[in-house]
């Protein structure tokens, strides 16, 4: 079965931006004096941010970066990484966000493969100081070092990163700035349009929970048309306040977060580490009304005893997925918060972020059990192992077809031609199965999936059953080594509050006879406190068959 919905028309309507700088200034002329960036003490209007962006881009080409160079970002969400982001793709300039969870080996891999010329980052955050662990690294094209903030026992512009290679002055981000005086009016205004839709804008590493993380390469009309159509199907518009806490280093932080609110007017709140009692009190505060998500965020949010204290009737929309959503979650966040919209959606890196997405009005069901339908001009389908498209409620790998498949990977075309067919498929290596009306439920990845006696078995399905008992929390399921069966399923619970967690693992096993096939059945319940997590909020599953069979 194939699933594509034609574009009804284009949310973007007359505004046809080319690039992102183009976006920026458009995005001045429309909203103007409307706040575009808060944090903290820095407030700036939609006039002011595309002032500062032009400012940082003035600085990117004073450095001697130039168009097609690759720019990297080291840092949490907050207002600068904003601020160089698009100054740096106002210079033609491709962005490397970079993760923060990252160790220095796994960011040096990064912007040595990148070829990253300029790094862009922070010291002080969680106790990291990360131009310190570059020390060492052999990184041949790392020219300098932008410190965005500082810690403050430390100043920039007299230390130097010596890398096996060379070294890399660290400057501060004022002095970046500053530097930027000599690039003249007409130098900076034929760089800024010179950028082309066709142009690469990112290379978004893809997470590694699967592996080495691999460069997806996206241009800036495949961000503009991806996320012009995202938000007018989520329905984030001009005055909505937008509290990012999704990190700005993944798609979701940084396009669903920056550049939908430049298409749509609203107001970006960056929000560098969750915290709900923060969260809290800034949705009060800045009257967020919009708030995205994994399902984890809300839950938090709706069992902390001090909810009621803290005024959130200003929340309305509200976009989750990375896990399983419970119908029961989506039904709290409509009757005890304010939110009028939830949806549901599934993407990839190598989709610009976004495949299918839940519509406004869809029932819970649909969008507990499904991540929606194809978004405009994409087609979703269904295969076997022999590449023969599936019928409507079969199981298969998803594949995705359309303007938001990425280029490729950077540097790896082998990599490419592995993910991307010769028809343009991109074959994502997720699980899934299409219903009648083109909703797309993930059954799992092709690499999760277990063998228990000859039966093939989803997690994703287990997971899914499993967060209807009444006492969990969150799980997720693995398969474990077996002498009879080749694997069994493997439940890490992490209980309700008020549970008995020396009871519960038999309870689960117990319950769950009588709720799925047996070879479903896990055989096996670990309580854990939490569960590992990457910065977009899915299980780290390798780290959780680490610990519990070691390997």
């Amino acid at each position: 079965m194939l699933a594509r919905e034609e574009q009804a028309e284009d949310p973007r309507g007359d505004r046809q931006w080319e690039s992102i700088p183009n976006l920026v200034a458009s995005a001045a002329k429309r909203f103007g004096s409307t706040e575009a960036l808060v944090d903290g003490e820095t407030r700036l209007s939609f006039a002011d941010l595309a002032d500062q962006t032009m400012q940082a881009t003035r600085a990117v080409i004073a450095a001697g970066v130039a168009h097609g160079d690759r720019v990297a970002i080291w840092a949490p969400n907050i207002a600068e990484w904003v601020l160089c982001a698009l100054g740096a793709l106002g210079a033609g300039a491709v962005v490397v966000p970079l993760n923060t969870r990252y160790k220095g080996p796994e960011a040096a891999d990064v912007l040595a493969r990148s070829g990253a010329v300029t790094l862009f980052t922070v010291q002080g955050f969680l106790g990291n100081d990360y131009p310190a662990m570059l020390a060492g690294s052999a990184l041949p094209d790392l020219k300098r070092i932008v410190l965005l903030r500082e810690d403050g026992e430390r100043g920039a512009g007299t230390q130097e990163i010596a890398t096996s290679t060379g070294e890399a002055p660290l400057i501060s981000w004022a002095a970046f700035l500053a530097s930027g005086s000599q690039i003249s009016p007409a130098e900076f205004q034929a760089r800024w349009d010179s950028v082309r839709g066709e142009d690469l804008s990112d290379l978004i590493f893809t997470s590694g929970t699967t592996g080495r993380p691999k460069g997806a390469m996206t241009t800036h009309a495949q961000t503009l048309r991806t996320f012009a159509t995202w938000a007018s199907i989520v329905g984030l518009t001009h005055g909505d306040r937008y509290l990012v806490v999704n990190p700005f280093f993944h798609t979701f932080g940084y396009k669903a977060g920056i550049i939908a609110s430049l298409i749509s007017g609203a107001t970006i709140v960056p929000e560098a580490v969750f915290d709900v009692d923060r969260v809290l009190a800034k949705v009060a505060t800045e009257r967020i009304s919009m708030l995205p998500g994994p399902p984890t965020l809300y839950q938090s949010i709706l069992d902390h005893t001090e909810r009621s204290k803290y005024d959130l009737s200003s929340l309305r929309l509200a976009v989750t997925g990375a896990a399983a959503v419970p119908v029961h979650l989506i039904e709290r966040m409509r009757s005890e918060l304010t939110f009028s919209t939830v949806l549901t959606a599934y993407g990839l890196t190598e989709s610009t972020g976004v495949v299918t997405m839940c519509r406004r009005g869809d029932a819970a069901d649909t969008i507990s059990a499904t991540s929606g339908r194809a978004i405009p001009d994409v087609e979703v389908q269904v295969i076997d192992s022999t590449g023969k498209a599936l019928a409507a409620g079969e199981a298969g790998e998803i594949t995705v077809r359309g303007y938001n498949v990425v280029m490729g990977y950077f540097g790896d075309p082998e990599a490419t031609s592995d993910a991307i067919d010769t028809e343009g498929w991109l074959h994502t290596g997720d699980v899934g199965v299409l219903d009648a009306s083109g909703n797309l439920a993930i059954t799992d990845r092709i690499k999760d999936m277990f063998i228990v006696g000859g039966f093939n078995v989803y997690p994703a399905e287990i997971e899914a059953a499993l967060l209807r008992h009444p006492s969990i929390a969150q799980v997720a399921v693995i398969g474990i080594p077996d002498e009879r069966q080749g694997e069994v399923g493997c439940a890490v619970v992490v209980a309700r509050a008020g549970a008995n967690c020396e009871t519960l693992p038999g309870e689960v096993i117990a319950w769950s006879r009588d709720q799925m096939a047996n070879f479903k059945v896990p055989r096996r319940v670990e309580m854990m406190e939490s569960l590992p997590l990457n910065a977009s909020g899915k299980v780290l599953k390798r780290e959780l068959r680490a610990k519990l069979t070691g390997h």
